[in-house]
């Protein structure tokens, strides 16, 4: 059983991530190359004139927002270079999460006791986008390079407590499907966003609002579409495993 799991999970994920990274490469990233062109544009040495402007006509908080020094003989992070490179870390990149979802939602279907068939891992992987995706992406949508942004530990708490609650909302809706359950099922999924989603003190960014909603709407279709291959192609190999077994 475990040694199906992984193997079904690793191939599901190999599959469902090389698909995902190759529509990633037509639409996410180069949204993100030309964020970093920005970033890298507000982060570039500004003169003494540009100084003496920015205070002069109010821009100095945008200048200062963008700026970015290195100390003597500090070495910037590492980054993957456009091209090539940035394509392979990537697609390993998304295979090792796709790979994560496929093997997390099998497990889910075994504990739960549920069919595990191609339909099946369908629904499961549209409830995992529901959870992972949709939900948090109301509160906190996919970030560019360069844009204003909350602490990170806020996202972070924020982000784990409502893919929690609607997790646990979506099961006492869809599995126990009482009356008080439906209620509280409802109850939990709105819970985290009429707390509200910690947003960041100044909104000050040098990438433009087109170029960052654009980015979030083409990020939330990308997860869904990841959930729902990795869930339906790991529902078919267990199914055709199964029914291998059997004869």
């Amino acid at each position: 059983m475990l040694t199906r799991l992984l193997w079904v999970g690793l191939v599901a994920g190999v599959i469902a991530g090389l698909a995902t990274a190759a529509i990633q490469h037509f639409t996410t990233t180069p949204l993100i190359v030309a964020a970093e062109a920005y970033e890298k544009q507000a982060a570039a040495p500004v003169s003494m004139f540009q100084v003496a402007s920015s205070h002069l006509f109010g821009g100095e908080l945008i200048l200062a927002h963008g700026t970015e020094t290195h100390a003597a003989g500090e070495k910037p992070a590492w980054s993957p270079e456009d091209g090539f490179e940035r394509t392979v870390v990537t697609a390993i990149s998304q295979i090792i999460v796709t790979t994560g979802y496929g093997l997390m939602l099998i497990a889910a279907m075994l504990f739960t006791d549920n069919r595990i068939t191609a339909r099946d891992g369908l629904l499961w992987g549209i409830a995992g986008f529901v959870v992972t995706g949709l939900a948090p992406g109301l509160g906190l949508s996919a970030e560019l390079p360069g844009t204003a942004a909350a602490a990170l530990v806020d996202r972070q708490i924020w982000w784990g407590g409502t893919a929690a609650a609607t997790a646990a909302g979506l099961w006492a809706i869809l599995r126990i499907s009482s009356p008080v359950a439906i209620g509280g099922g409802l109850l939990l999924i709105v819970l985290p966003h009429i707390v509200g989603a910690p947003y960041p003190e100044a909104l000050t960014t040098n990438v433009p609002s087109e170029l960052s909603a654009h980015f979030a709407s083409s990020s939330l279709v990308v997860q869904a579409v990841s959930w729902a291959l990795v869930g339906s192609i790991a529902g078919y190999l267990w199914e055709r495993d199964e029914q291998r077994a059997a004869v």
